[in-house]
């Protein structure tokens, strides 16, 4: 990389201080960039943070990743983090069903040391939760999955549901495979959802490298590694940070202006909007992408979490999916909360947070009412709930979690570059190919360096655009 120290350095502001706005301005920094990071909000991360709740630390969600989601792992590296998530050396999922008079279930989805699509028949061949019939009508699916051309854009005018469907499947296939998977990666169900996006997912993630569905999850809380390590390596690279700072208007001419609420103007040769769709649309200047309007179609899902302390161990894994209940997918967050080390009455204690995706019926639920609605499901799957007393109930909302991946979404997502000379767009919601994850984001962040300094106003050295890992 050649570096540059004279006043002649390019100028980067990058409003937005999720994965997106971090990536973006780390690799403009890198490219020897002096650059502003903007966030509205007292720390860094985006939708994937970390808050304090009396004693506890509290993840606002369960967010995990896969083997496949390179940039993100890449980006957890750049930030020094690799210690602080672990990595499945193989997938196994454990699924707890429940049928209406209470029986429980346990099938594993887990992939031996085998190549694709062998890797995951061992595990399918015994799947309780899926007659022999069922069993090979999923392995029919995926093979018309594997059969897809994720180039091909009538693939985002389908539901994933009526494609499924068409391939033979049914009420319990959808249940216990399609949406097990699909609801948590997509904050969809099949039926809501683009094939187009569905068949990136399942054949990325279960059909292209035998180790790419591997789950990985942070073993501290999020904001150590999104906000903490992420402020430290943006400071180290120069970066200047700053938080409870929000962009309110941008003007483009000869260089770019951005106004911040408190009066401060910034300008620069390159801006990075890397914020939600509707701060970004907030601050485009009239015509600068293709659609501009039809941004709002975009539309939002939302995710719940649901988190419940008991006063003794109920769970012996670190998470489960369920099936025949309401609740969706189950994680045991103990040692991530700090909950044993707060008070040394609560050794034995448990905290288990579910992950709710796809609930636009529950999002506005009074917490008396979702209480009513999960303590009893969650009897059900674990009956050692029943006799232990719950000594803390809450929930956190994301209203506005991902975009809603339906069909027809695909020309609603703009690239990184706009008709505006110097002026990029970031975050999940862009055009990466991916739904809205934490690796989506960080591949967005990706594309707007690259094309900032693809586009030759300050030319350096490039170098390969990523972080290897």
């Amino acid at each position: 990389m050649t570096v540059r120290h004279d006043s002649k350095r390019p100028t980067a502001v990058v409003v937005g201080g999720g994965l997106a706005g971090i990536t973006a301005a780390l690799r403009l920094a890198e490219a020897d960039h002096r650059v502003t990071l903007v966030e509205s909000r007292p720390r860094l991360g985006g939708l994937a943070f970390s808050f304090r709740r009396g004693e506890l630390t509290v993840d606002n969600g369960q967010h995990v990743f896969l083997r496949c989601c390179t940039a993100y792992r890449g980006l957890v590296d750049r930030l020094g983090a690799g210690r602080l998530v672990d990595l499945q050396p193989r997938l196994d999922v454990p699924v707890l069903g429940v049928s209406p008079d209470g029986r429980r279930t346990l099938g594993r989805l887990r992939r031996a040391g085998l190549p694709v699509p062998l890797h995951l028949a061992a595990s399918l061949a015994t799947y309780p939760h899926l007659s022999a019939a069922d069993r090979l009508r999923v392995v029919r699916a995926a093979l018309a999955l594997k059969r897809l051309d994720l180039d091909d854009p009538a693939l985002d005018e389908i539901s994933f549901g009526d494609w499924l469907r068409r391939q033979g499947q049914n009420a319990a296939t959808l249940a216990a495979m399609w949406d097990l998977v699909g609801v948590a990666t997509l904050n969809a169900t099949a039926d809501q959802t683009s094939l187009a996006l569905a068949a990136m997912v399942f054949k990325t993630g279960l059909l292209s490298d035998p180790g790419a569905s591997d789950i990985g999850m942070a073993n501290v809380p999020l904001g150590a590694i999104h906000h903490d390590a992420a402020r430290a390596e943006l400071e180290r690279a120069g970066v200047r940070v700053l938080l409870r700072a929000r962009a309110v208007e941008l003007k483009s001419a000869e260089q770019h202006a951005v106004r911040l609420d408190g009066g401060e103007l910034l300008t620069a040769d390159t801006v990075v909007l890397a914020g939600a769709q509707e701060s970004a649309a907030a601050l485009l200047p009239a015509g600068a992408i293709d659609r501009q309007e039809r941004l709002a179609e975009l539309g939002h899902a939302p995710i719940l979490n649901v988190h419940v302390v008991y006063d003794r161990k109920l769970l012996r894994r670190p998470f489960f999916a369920a099936l025949g209940s309401p609740v969706q997918w189950v994680f045991d967050r103990t040692a991530h909360s700090g909950l044993a080390q707060s008070d040394p009455t609560l050794a034995g204690a448990q905290y288990l947070a579910l992950s709710q995706s796809a609930v636009q019926d529950e999002i506005e639920l009074p917490v008396a009412e979702l209480r009513a609605r999960y303590l009893p499901e969650l009897e059900r799957l674990l009956p050692a709930a029943r006799g232990a007393e719950v000594l803390d109930f809450f929930v956190t909302r994301e209203r506005t979690a991902t975009f809603a991946p339906a069909p027809g979404t695909a020309p609603l997502r703009p690239a990184a570059r706009t008709k505006v000379p110097g002026l990029l767009l970031a975050g999940s919601w862009t055009a990466t190919g991916w739904p809205a994850t934490m690796e989506s984001a960080v591949r967005s962040g990706h594309a707007a360096a690259d094309a900032a300094l693809a586009a030759g106003r300050h030319p350096v050295d490039q170098g390969d655009g990523r972080w290897p890992r």
